[in-house]
C-alpha cells in the first residue's frame, strides 16, 4: 500500500502531516512492520516545548526501543492517548489512528527537507 501523498517521511522512519500551524506526527508502516509487535509507547506530555531533533517518545516492541523524533522545533499539544493505551494502533493504523503527537510550530520549513511518498516508497517499499 503506498503511503499517504500528504505527509513527508524522515529516514528514521516518522511521518509528518502539516495542518496549519500543528503538525501531527507518527511511526511509518514499514517502521511497524520491522518493530514488529509493538508493546509500549510513551509520550513526552502535552505543554513540552521541543527542539528540532528531540525525541517526543518511545516505543517498545518484542525486539527493541526507538525513539521517535521531531524535525521541527514548537510545543507538544496533543498526545494519543489511545495509542499508549492500546499499543497495537501502531501496528495496525500507524498513520491514522496511530498518530502519536501533534507539535504546534511557527517553522514548517525542515518538513521540506524530508522524503515526499514517492521518494519514501521507492528507498523502502510501500
Amino acid at each position: 500500500m503506498p503511503s499517504p501523498a500528504d505527509c513527508r517521511y524522515s529516514d528514521s522512519h516518522e511521518w509528518f502531516r502539516h495542518e496549519g500551524d500543528t503538525v501531527t506526527m507518527g511511526i511509518t508502516p514499514h517502521a511497524a512492520s520491522e518493530l514488529t509487535d509493538i508493546t509500549y509507547v510513551e509520550l513526552r506530555p502535552t505543554g513540552t516545548a521541543i527542539d528540532a531533533g528531540d525525541a517526543v517518545g518511545e516505543v517498545e516492541s518484542v525486539k527493541t526501543t526507538s525513539d521517535v523524533y521531531s524535525v521541527v522545533a514548537g510545543e507538544i499539544v496533543a498526545i494519543n492517548d489511545a495509542a499508549v493505551d492500546d499499543p497495537a494502533l501502531l501496528n495496525s493504523d500507524p498513520q491514522g489512528v496511530g498518530w502519536l503527537v501533534k507539535v504546534r510550530t511557527e517553522d514548517a520549513a525542515p518538513l521540506e527537507t524530508l522524503m515526499d511518498s514517492i521518494a519514501y516508497d521507492e528507498k523502502y517499499g510501500a
